[in-house]
């Protein structure tokens, strides 16, 4: 399991890391966002000019009669036109910066988004079949789709305005310290407070949006569970109830975001409440040293503008850190997902595999899931190349538990599968399930064309390979009859098909494939009589000179099965070479609705 302990600065330190291709960018807008330090604490400046020197007789600032010609200080006016220039050029010059600033945040941010969406895709595609089994596809999705921009949030939107805070914030006190240095200690009293009500309100946040997001996984679950099985809610007329269940969870996301709502709005009026003590104890100050002729009127509105932008950035500082903790959150849940252990890891000196001959050997094999009993116990058995193995067993028996052993979707708890005399365990990953092609009862097609989806296994096919396989698999007629042929939109899983075009389309990808070694998990149960026909004579040109395993409770299927193994309470209970013999004998079940043995078997007995 991964570790429970994700600080602030270890989240920011991985963050921060995992931005660190774009670094060149996020520097840019740093100094972007830099340059409007010099620019705010100009922002002033033509209103104290005007004040003071335009209707007031007070001459400009020292390094502004530096710098600007004599004609600019002959008379009010002329000082009052450039107090109307400065404001024209300073105001022209922070939206430049603006645009400039969000054109490079906008373009970062959204790369960082889908680099780490990229990396979290990628690697819960490696994360074991038992981790999904275990926390649902909605979950991850979630992450991907809604934790992962967390990054763009604390990279771009979260740090760099942060730290130019600090930075107008030491501008803002040293400007007023030299104007009024205890105008300045005033002001800057109020920053011990201010860490204070962010330290206390930072946890509360954290924890609130925390919840928040595994209550919008839940509503996420209920959609995606509905909308891909609607056909049976619609069948059963579960409309309502659905509903029901989405609003239920809806609402408690609704509650979360209102405690959110409310710390958040007691957090606001705090920090408010602090910066509004904080100028009134200055501009007290500031009007007695006006009245007692230390200040200027013009140098008091100059100051307490400075004070306006001096508690900006400190409000600014407050509120990241409360707004940074859902994204924190969620960088926390994106993280826990990138820290969770394989269960199937590829070996660092793995062996490489071209084409498999295809013998398969279970050595006193056994299997179970995390924290349940045993699924299969002490299996062995040897199967030569080009053998077709028939896989036989009551429901729950541990059939395709046992198939999916063999392409290392899990792995054995105790003993071991060679391929070819050696461990699975010990090929590339890659290259192993290279060396499988597998049809299943619910064929899986993607939401593409026909000729992609034959061609999954295999993307570099050419267009005659493809119209070849489906030749093989019986389905080029069928598809050369639809209106865009094999370019034809299959729809989402492949629903605008029949379930035996779909099927022939999955046989058409495992020839496309042509791999050494066939799994076939009940490749005719959801089919009619005359469809099994064209499918199984599919099949014999599929099974052609390939390992074979099939999993099927129809006899018509197994019949040119050269052994049948049947597994019964997760042991394989028999082995039978007589396959003739043996399907007659399986037309008969007992009361309980499993198969009848035989008495005579190449197998020992189960032994429980």
């Amino acid at each position: 399991m991964t570790n429970n302990t994700y600080s602030d600065f270890r989240l920011y330190k991985r963050l921060l890391l995992q931005a660190r291709p774009y670094r060149l960018h996020i520097a840019g807008i740093m100094v972007l966002n830099l340059v409007l330090i010099p620019l705010t604490l100009l922002t002033p400046l033509p209103l104290k000019i005007a004040v003071d020197s335009a209707i007031g007789s007070q001459p400009l600032p020292r390094f502004l009669d530096i710098i600007t010609p004599d004609v600019f200080s002959r008379s009010p006016t002329s000082v009052l036109l450039l107090a109307i220039c400065l404001l024209v050029i300073i105001t022209l010059l922070l939206y430049l910066r603006g645009f400039g600033s969000s054109l490079l945040e906008t373009y970062t941010g959204e790369k960082l988004v889908l680099s780490f969406r990229a990396e979290l895709f990628r690697y819960v595609q490696r994360l074991s079949l038992s981790y999904h089994d275990k926390t649902g596809t909605s979950d991850s999705t979630y992450r991907i789709q809604y934790d992962a921009p967390s990054i763009q949030w604390v990279a771009v939107q979260g740090i760099i305005p942060f730290i130019t805070s600090l930075f107008s914030l030491v501008g803002m006190i040293y400007v007023t310290a030299l104007i009024d240095l205890q105008l300045a200690t005033v002001a800057l009293a109020v920053s011990p407070v201010l860490f204070l009500i962010t330290q206390v309100f930072r946890h509360r946040i954290r924890r609130e949006w925390s919840s928040i997001k595994k209550v919008e996984t839940r509503v996420l679950s209920v959609v995606q569970e509905v909308m891909s099985a609607l056909r049976i809610v619609k069948a059963f007329g579960q409309e309502d109830r659905e509903e029901d269940r989405f609003l239920r969870h809806s609402h408690d996301s609704v509650k979360g975001q209102m405690r959110i709502a409310f710390i958040r709005g007691e957090f606001d009026v705090l920090i408010g409440l602090t910066i509004a003590l904080g100028t009134a104890a200055a501009l007290f100050i500031g009007v007695r040293h006006v009245q007692a002729g230390v200040l200027t009127l013009g140098n008091l509105l100059m100051v307490m503008a400075y004070l306006a932008q001096l508690y900006g950035p400190l409000q600014t500082i407050s509120r990241k850190v409360g707004d940074l903790q859902a994204s924190l959150a969620s960088a926390e849940r994106a993280f826990r997902l990138l820290d969770e252990t394989q269960d199937v890891v590829e070996k660092n000196n793995a062996r490489t595999l071209s084409r498999a001959a295809g013998g398969i050997a279970f050595k006193d094999m056994s299997f179970a899931y995390p924290d349940r009993p045993p699924v299969l116990r002490n299996i062995s058995y040897d199967v030569s190349p080009g053998t077709r193995v028939g896989i036989v067993g009551a429901t729950g028996a541990g059939k395709t538990t046992l198939i999916s052993l063999l392409t290392r979707f899990y792995d054995p708890t105790e003993g071991s599968i060679q391929l070819d005399g050696t461990d699975l365990r010990d090929y590339k990953l890659k290259d192993l399930r290279a060396q499988f092609a597998i049809v299943l009862q619910e064929p899986v097609l993607f939401s593409t064309t026909i000729a992609e989806n034959i061609a999954y296994g295999r993307p570099d096919a050419g267009p005659e390979d493809i119209v070849e396989a489906a030749k093989l698999a019986g389905a080029h007629d069928f598809i050369t009859a639809l209106p865009d042929g094999y370019e034809t939109q299959v729809g989402e899983r492949g629903m605008t098909l029949s379930g035996g075009e779909r099927q022939r389309i999955a046989l058409a990808r495992a020839f496309l494939k042509d791999a050494p070694i066939l799994i076939l998990d009940e490749p005719t149960s959801s089919v009619d009589i005359k469809t099994e026909a064209v499918i199984i004579e599919a099949l014999e040109r599929l099974m052609h000179e390939r390992t074979t395993f099939i999993i099927s409770h129809r006899l018509s299927t197994l019949a040119n099965c050269d052994v049948l193994l049947l597994i019964e309470d997760g042991c394989l209970a028999a082995v039978y070479s007589d396959v003739a013999t043996a399907l007659k004998e399986f037309a008969a079940f007992d009361n309980e609705g499993r198969i009848t043995l035989l008495e005579t078997t190449d197998a020992p007995a189960c032994d429980n």
